[in-house]
């Protein structure tokens, strides 16, 4: 603990008080090349930590994920269904979203899945006589 301790009541303030930070706007333009080279580490610290808040606590900064990048895109909310009496023994449906012949499963999902390290499969339906 006494590590720990040094390093935020001694090495910090130290270490931050002999930052070459002007008193002035005028300042920043007398600044040299080894003053400026001095200001990258805790700019660096400064925008990291700024960038991980503001992805964390930012909804609107997350990415939207999309499964369905190509059915029937032009409606809101995609729904097939299937008569059961049209079922002869077995229906196999896609739950990846890249069939070819959708809602129908084709195989896509073994590219997806070797390419993702998914392991998203079918859903077999299956009518008893």
């Amino acid at each position: 603990m006494q590590p720990v301790a040094h390093l935020v009541k001694v090495s910090l303030p130290n270490y931050l008080s002999s930052l070459p930070i002007p008193d002035s706007i005028g300042g920043w333009f007398r600044l040299g090349i080894r003053d400026w080279l001095a200001l990258i580490p805790p700019t660096a610290v400064t925008v990291g930590a700024g960038y991980v808040v503001y992805k964390a606590f930012c909804p609107n900064a997350r990415p939207k994920i999309c499964v369905n990048y190509k059915v029937k895109k032009n409606i809101a909310k995609v729904v097939d269904t299937v008569e059961v009496e049209d079922i002869a023994d077995k229906a196999v449906f896609c739950r990846c979203w890249k069939s070819q012949n959708w809602p129908y499963c084709d195989g896509a999902h073994g590219a997806h899945n070797k390419e993702t390290g998914d392991n998203v499969g079918p859903i077999v339906v299956t009518h008893k006589k």
